[in-house]
């Protein structure tokens, strides 16, 4: 694929992206709107409530079609992603883009304690598969477009095309390939001017905030910590609730989102302002003056139900809750903090911001990526050393709890469900080779290669090279594998091993 092939695909996917996505968006706010309105007009006419039941009830049922019908649309979205990108998982793209479109904005829109942005992932990705399938692009080239369209996705979902750009390379390739890079970077931006378009130039937390000085960062360190271990307490809640819900709920699996869809009404009217992925708290926390219990209470509330409602299997996904979850945990700290004299409260809002991009560092074991979400959908980069500091030590801290990234804990989880088996078959894969790694300085015949891989081609500098077993290999070539996909997991792991580590 040329660059100039790959720069229009990414315009491309970043159009329909965009458009699908922006829709998503709109559609959701407004269900949620109205749904906000029934539960909390309930407390004065109870035929609200009732009418509110009725409508969850509905969802429960149509949901539960959907899911029935295809359960490539549970959840989040990414783990499937990426088990599509390691060639473990596939699906039909029209199958799933209209179903996880419809069964999100009804899960979402309920109030339910999910993000949009798992979904937009998996709707951008679809999308990508979508484009490949109609213009026949197969291998790593299909590759390319649906990694391209994941990017486009969440760049829709939260306006910020960098860091959704280096979550395709950081959390789903673990690599920074020129030909992933460029496609991602060229639809995650094209999608981000449609869904400016459609929902203005305001960033998407943008709150007013000043940079915390360094004398404070005492402060910085502790918020670290703590956001490095209560992120290992929110892995291990989040990927055993699934089996907690087959052990308690007695019904099929597909319907089980019927007890998040009536402890919603409850919580919707007493606590209106905590409904959703989590964007409206952590926009009011700074002006609404909440006392550090109020602050707690509204932490556990969302911790709990953030864990029934991903729980249930709905699509839906963490990746905003998470970010709610954090920025309470820093608003915690901050008012401790101001509460007993250490901290002044102009830098409230700073432990906010940093809160968030600790707890999704941590979570996601992907720290360039949230340093730079929280820039963008805050909208400012004064906060760059905190935001730096706290994720370095929240992803530390979680590593020495042996904490893996979420997303591929959930993948696993997911291959194990699935237990698929396709013998005989074999798919390319790309590898980068990295400074310093096993494979760099060594020739093709020194490499351990794993049974049921085949290398075919280095591209070295933009040059292809036909390889032999005399052929050195160097930092910084690219690798074009074909793959058993048999066993292909373990086989593209040793890979990623054998280019990455030394």
């Amino acid at each position: 694929m040329t660059q100039f092939k790959t720069i229009l695909n990414g315009i491309l996917i970043g159009v329909f992206a965009g458009a699908v996505v922006s829709l998503f968006r709109w559609a959701i706010q407004h269900m949620m709107t109205l749904m906000q309105l029934l539960y909390t007009g309930g407390l004065k006419n109870p035929l609200l409530m009732v009418l509110g039941l009725g409508i969850n009830l509905l969802v429960v049922l149509i949901v539960g079609i959907l899911l029935k019908q295809q359960p490539d649309i549970k959840g989040s979205g990414i783990p499937q992603v990426e088990g599509q990108l390691l060639g473990e998982i596939d699906y039909s793209w029209w199958s799933v883009l209209w179903r996880k479109f419809l069964g999100g904005i009804l899960a979402i829109g309920s109030g339910l304690y999910l993000g949009r942005e798992g979904p937009s992932i998996q709707l951008g990705s679809t999308l990508g598969q979508g484009i490949a399938h109609l213009t026949n692009q197969v291998g790593f080239d299909r590759q390319v477009l649906i990694s391209s369209g994941a990017a486009a996705g969440l760049s829709a979902a939260f306006n910020a095309p960098i860091a959704s750009t280096l979550f395709v390379l950081e959390e789903i390739y673990h690599n920074f390939s020129t030909n992933i890079w460029v496609i991602s970077l060229t639809s995650a931006v094209t999608s981000d001017m449609v869904a400016t378009y459609v929902f203005g130039l305001k960033p998407v937390l943008y709150m007013k905030s000043n940079p915390l000085p360094l004398r404070y960062f005492i402060w910085v360190i502790i918020l670290g910590i703590v956001l490095g271990v209560l992120g290992r307490g929110y892995q291990l809640v989040i990927l055993r609730i699934g089996r907690w819900y087959q052990k308690t709920i007695k019904l099929p699996w597909y319907f089980q989102s019927i007890l998040p869809l009536v402890l919603i009404i409850p919580l919707g009217a007493y606590f209106p302002q905590l409904l959703g992925g989590g964007s409206r708290i952590i926009l009011g926390l700074t002006g609404a003056g909440y006392s550090t219990l109020a602050l707690i209470i509204f932490f556990l509330i969302r911790f709990i139900f953030s864990m029934i409602s991903y729980g249930s299997g709905v699509p839906g996904g963490i990746f905003l809750p998470i970010l709610c979850l954090g920025g309470l945990l820093g608003a915690i700290t901050g008012s401790l903090a101001i509460q007993f004299g250490f901290v002044s409260q102009t830098y409230f809002s700073s432990f906010i911001i940093m809160g968030m991009a600790g707890y999704f560092a941590a979570i996601s074991k992907a720290p360039f990526t949230a340093i730079l979400l929280i820039t963008e959908m805050v909208g400012t980069l004064t906060h760059l050393l905190g935001l730096a500091t706290v994720s370095l030590i929240a992803y530390a801290v979680l590593d020495a709890l042996n904490g893996k990234p979420v997303y591929y804990s959930m993948l696993q989880q997911l291959l194990k469900v699935k237990q698929q088996f396709n013998l005989g078959k074999t798919v390319q894969i790309v590898s980068s080779i990295f400074v310093g790694s096993y494979m760099d300085g060594k020739t093709v015949s020194q490499i351990p290669w794993p049974n049921g891989s085949l290398l075919t081609k280095i591209v070295r500098n933009g040059i292809e090279i036909v390889p032999s077993g005399q052929t050195l290999l160097r930092w910084g070539d690219t690798l074009y594998i074909n793959v058993s996909t048999k066993n292909q997991h373990q086989i593209t792991s040793k890979l990623t091993r054998l280019s990455s580590e030394s």
